[in-house]
């Protein structure tokens, strides 16, 4: 199969489950929140796609393709599974929350911010995957690829800067949707990511040469100053 229809199959794939998730939960397909939510995010994400698909076809290989290949290791298969639990619960919640039974109001004015910290998150993915061709969607040092240590762009500022994205695409995509209880359980969602970045560079020390020299200069992983 073709890597643009890959691609396509995915999109397609991941927005169906996002509008059925979103729609089903809120009980009614009349939530201005929900289609902005949709539009703002598939419209970012095919965005991204299409530059992946144009100067970095090896990356986005690499990232729909990536999971089970040899090097990954047993605690981030289980960790992927359960991320993937708890954001499709997250997804339930915010429309469960905001539309449903109308437990968070929320001003129109923050969810125009949260449309801004989603934007902005997606720019940080563009500015990592640009820097980075290594940048995959599983733990593993991919040494059929001949992977090196990226230190330049953000990478120059934060380790994780793909991790670091997270933190506005959770507060953001909660905002958008109206939901406060979405903003807590984000919280714990970047908590689990940077659990993820501490094991991840235990994985990189031992296997990439130079990460650990990158570590000694590079001091902060999600948040300049930080952490």
């Amino acid at each position: 199969m073709s890597l643009n229809r890959k691609l396509l199959i995915a999109f397609a794939g991941l927005f169906v489950v996002f509008a059925l998730i979103l729609f089903l939960a809120a009980g009614t397909i009349f939530w201005p929140s929900g289609w902005a939510f949709l539009a703002l995010f598939f419209g970012a994400d095919a965005a991204l796609g299409i530059w992946l698909l144009r100067y970095a076809p090896g990356l986005l290989r690499e990232r729909l393709t990536g999971f089970g290949k040899p090097g990954e290791p047993a605690w981030d298969k289980v960790f992927f599974v359960l991320v993937q639990v708890f954001f499709v619960a997250w997804l339930i919640l915010m429309p469960l929350d905001a539309v449903r039974f109308h437990w968070s109001h929320l001003p129109g004015w923050l969810q125009e911010v949260g449309a801004l910290l989603l934007l902005g998150s997606f720019y940080l993915f563009f500015l990592t995957f640009r820097e980075n061709p290594y940048a995959s969607a599983v733990v593993r040092v991919q040494t059929e690829r001949g992977q090196t240590v990226i230190s330049t762009g953000p990478y120059h500022y934060v380790r994780h800067p793909m991790y670091a994205a997270v933190i506005p695409f959770s507060v953001g995509t909660a905002l958008v949707l109206g939901s406060w209880y979405g903003v807590l359980m984000g919280l714990i969602f970047i908590a689990a990511i940077a659990f993820r970045a501490v094991r991840e560079e235990r994985v990189l020390r031992a296997g990439l040469p130079g990460y650990e020299e990158y570590m000694a200069q590079v001091k902060y992983r999600l948040i300049p100053h930080v952490w």
